[in-house]
């Protein structure tokens, strides 16, 4: 199954993905290592955690690094948040760009179980990001702007796939949103007692059939 992500993955141009301390620094190849370990600290610990739960202690604890070394990259686990936010933003971005032809019949299934395993991907990396969005944890402006602007280019993406049967596209688009994000929370935690293969196929059957082939 496609949903499955590298850990060890470089975060997209990191050298632009640093909090306030490190904007506009040019950054060598071990402080690129080093802010990417600090990027992935930041997962670990807001996943084990929760977001508000998580002090920057904590994030210098999983990191193995010091204080003084994530000041240099980060103001505060605020920062380090808005920074995971961009990079989850830019792989969110990128996949409502390459969504296929949507629709019935072996085509359409093949192009929407791809699109959902590179969403699952992206969920099981940013998991705590998407959710620090999607329930409100945040309270930053650029935090939040960020992820709607993310989603929004997502439900265009799916919305031009509809098919016609479906008479409110715009209801129908954000009931198919909330349904692969919280699936995406459930697989991501483990939650489903089967396969990656299977809990793929499953979802795209059922999206297949709910909403890009529904009866007439």
């Amino acid at each position: 199954m496609t949903a499955n992500v590298d850990d060890d993955a470089a975060y997209p141009d990191p050298a632009t993905l640093g909090g306030a301390p490190a904007r506009g620094r040019e950054l060598r190849a071990q402080g690129k290592r080093t802010m990417q370990r600090l990027l992935d600290a930041g997962l670990a610990v807001f996943a084990a955690r929760g977001y508000h739960s998580t002090r920057v202690d904590d994030i210098v604890r999983e990191a193995r690094t010091s204080h003084g070394t994530f000041y240099l990259y980060f103001a505060n686990k605020e920062d380090l948040l808005r920074a995971l936010a961009g990079a989850c933003v830019e792989d969110l971005e990128a996949l409502a760009a390459s969504v296929g032809r949507l629709g019935p019949g072996p085509d359409g299934e093949a192009a929407l179980g791809a699109f959902l395993g590179r969403f699952l991907a992206v969920y099981r990396r940013y998991g705590p990001v998407i959710r620090a969005w999607t329930e409100g944890q945040v309270g930053d402006a650029e935090v939040d702007r960020l992820g709607v602007a993310a989603f929004t280019a997502i439900g265009a993406a799916l919305a031009g796939h509809l098919d016609g049967a479906i008479e409110h596209p715009d209801v129908a688009v954000m009931a198919l949103m909330a349904m692969i994000e919280r699936f995406s929370f459930v697989v991501a935690a483990s939650r489903v007692p089967a396969p990656d293969d299977v809990v793929l196929a499953t979802l795209t059957r059922v999206v297949q059939r709910g909403f890009f082939a529904p009866e007439a």
